[in-house]
């Protein structure tokens, strides 16, 4: 073995060394959890429950913050700027998918940006209307906007989000048209509803829920291929004549580039959180459906979603923003 292999192989061991005292000792400061919506929205309420819970594991301080706008562009662009050292994650999701084909100048690359740690659960859409509204069935929003192309509104958490590419896609298997009005956030589009500013919106299931629950919302379907447990009665879209099924899925991220060791650790205390039963109960009685996964799962089901969302906008006529 001559000089300069024995330099390299020193190198080499010096360097794994470090990274391995570095994975030995990281956390050591808190970690910052970027959620690119508003608070309030099913993101936000999913990782406060998981970040709370991997806090207890990891012995550190996880703060979430919210960093909403242009359908989670915003807070994505942000944690793709952050150092890659472990001490910033991001939700990621569907909608991330989405703005590769949505926008022209998103500012990140989903698949190139992030290494994809794992899934943490899968959401449904529900279409929403005020009591009292004239729309009382899926029917009824068929036919009235078949009578008076353009008459109704609805309201989305924002343009190119999964509501709105449902929408859309809902509308044109349906062959009627709506006006589309985007809303920051989830949260808001149901207050839209509720307030009667549009005739209906697409929410993800666990925010219009709780308002379904208390009466102020009445649901007309549901995007899932089949009914939710907590909606029994409700139909799904398949079910009420519109051939379309539509599931988003979420879960955590971190900036390409974070040491191996630490995406592995990370990884770990996910998926030992996601598999408590009091950690899932909470998730669950939000209206979520808890599906971890593998990293590669996770990364494929989200490169999936670029495809998907062509689809979509083709099927809808909708351009790039």
């Amino acid at each position: 073995m001559n000089a300069i292999t024995r330099r390299a192989l020193l190198a080499l061991g010096l360097s794994s060394a470090l990274a391995a005292h570095a994975s030995d000792a990281w956390p050591t400061k808190p970690i910052k959890w970027i959620v690119p919506y508003q608070a309030g929205t099913s993101p936000d309420q999913t990782v406060r429950v998981v970040a709370d819970a991997m806090a207890d594991v990891l012995k550190q301080t996880i703060v979430v913050e919210n960093k909403p706008g242009v359908a989670g562009n915003l807070g994505a662009q942000a944690a793709a700027r952050s150092a890659a050292d472990g001490y910033t994650w991001v939700y990621s999701g569907s909608p991330m998918s989405t703005s590769m084909r949505m926008y022209k100048k998103p500012g990140f690359d989903v698949m190139k940006d992030f290494i994809h740690i794992g899934r943490i659960g899968t959401s449904d859409l529900t279409i929403v209307t005020a009591v009292g509204s004239p729309l009382k069935s899926m029917r009824d929003l068929i036919d009235i906007s078949k009578r008076e192309p353009g008459k109704l509104s609805y309201g989305t958490g924002g343009i190119g989000s999964p509501a709105h590419m449902g929408a859309e896609l809902m509308l044109s298997t349906a062959g009627i048209e709506a006006v589309h009005v985007p809303y920051k956030g989830a949260a808001e589009s149901a207050n839209a509803a509720i307030g009667r500013q549009v005739e209906f919106t697409l929410a993800i299931t666990s925010v219009v829920l709780p308002h379904i629950q208390s009466g102020k919302l009445v649901p007309l379907a549901i995007t899932s291929p089949k009914r939710h447990p907590r909606l029994p009665n409700v139909p799904t879209l398949a079910e009420a004549g519109v051939p379309v099924e539509l599931v988003s899925m979420g879960g955590l991220a971190v900036p390409a580039g974070t040491p191996q060791p630490v995406v592995k650790r990370i990884g770990e205390v996910l998926n030992k959180v996601l598999a408590d039963p009091a950690v899932k109960t909470k998730l669950e009685n939000m209206g979520g459906n808890i599906t971890p996964s593998t990293p590669a799962e996770f990364t494929e089901g989200l490169r999936a979603e670029i495809a998907l969302a062509e689809r979509m906008m083709k099927a809808a006529r909708l351009e790039a923003q």
